[in-house]
């Protein structure tokens, strides 16, 4: 079976999405890329009875490579992020996490990037931006999707949800729970009155502080 360890990778963080409140049921999608292949969730299928078998593999050209289940419709938006996308740092992008998070949803509604009201912010970049809104699973998305994510891990998409990105499936995951945890934060302070923000230059500075944190892989 192509790309076995890939697969299984993403039924573990396709249940998580659901059991971390990210998704509704089969809503949202995952994927990890290894050479020019992608594994992605399929469509419409369960998470909770989601097997490595189910996954779908495709070329980058969006050909399934191998499995019986059709690619989740936002392959895409998928594709067009292992790409066209650049990560900041130059770091390689080895996968994608795409989630309908509640609260990201409902700012995605009423601003046109993240407010600055916590510095976590910075674990997208210097501001986490809020995509045009387009049909899901078009190429209209998967556009509007790119500018916004230009130097930056990750955006919002009106009116949709979140897309965040990283060098494997644990970064891009926790990328995306921090996106969803600050757009939290901003709608609980904004409905108990004007929240201060931070200034841009401290988020930058954050930005440059994230580059070494953690320990240092072995």
């Amino acid at each position: 079976m192509l790309l076995a360890h890939e697969r299984a990778d993403v039924c573990e963080y396709a249940r998580r999405l659901s059991a971390d409140g990210l998704v509704v049921g089969t809503s949202g999608n995952i994927s990890v890329r290894s050479g020019d292949l992608v594994a992605v969730t399929p469509t419409g299928v369960d998470y909770a009875r989601l097997e490595p078998a189910d996954v779908p593999v495709v070329d980058l050209a969006g050909d399934v490579a191998d499995g019986e289940l059709r690619p989740t419709s936002e392959l895409p938006m998928h594709l067009a992020v292992y790409t066209r996308a650049a990560d900041p740092d130059g770091a390689p992008v080895g996968a994608v996490v795409h989630t309908h998070s509640t609260h990201a949803t409902a700012v995605s509604a009423l601003a046109e990037e993240v407010p600055p009201i916590h510095y976590m912010v910075a674990a997208i970049g210097p501001s986490a931006r809020v995509a045009r809104y387009a049909t899901y699973g078009t190429a209209e998305l998967a556009e509007s999707m790119l500018a916004a994510l230009e130097g930056r891990r990750g955006c919002l998409l009106a009116n949709h949800g979140t897309v965040t990105y990283g060098a494997d499936l644990a970064a891009a995951y926790s990328r995306a729970e921090q996106l969803e945890w600050v757009c939290r934060v901003w709608l609980t302070a904004r409905a108990a009155g004007d929240p201060a923000l931070l200034p841009g230059e401290e988020i930058e500075h954050v930005v440059d502080r994230l580059r070494g944190y953690g320990q240092p892989r072995r």
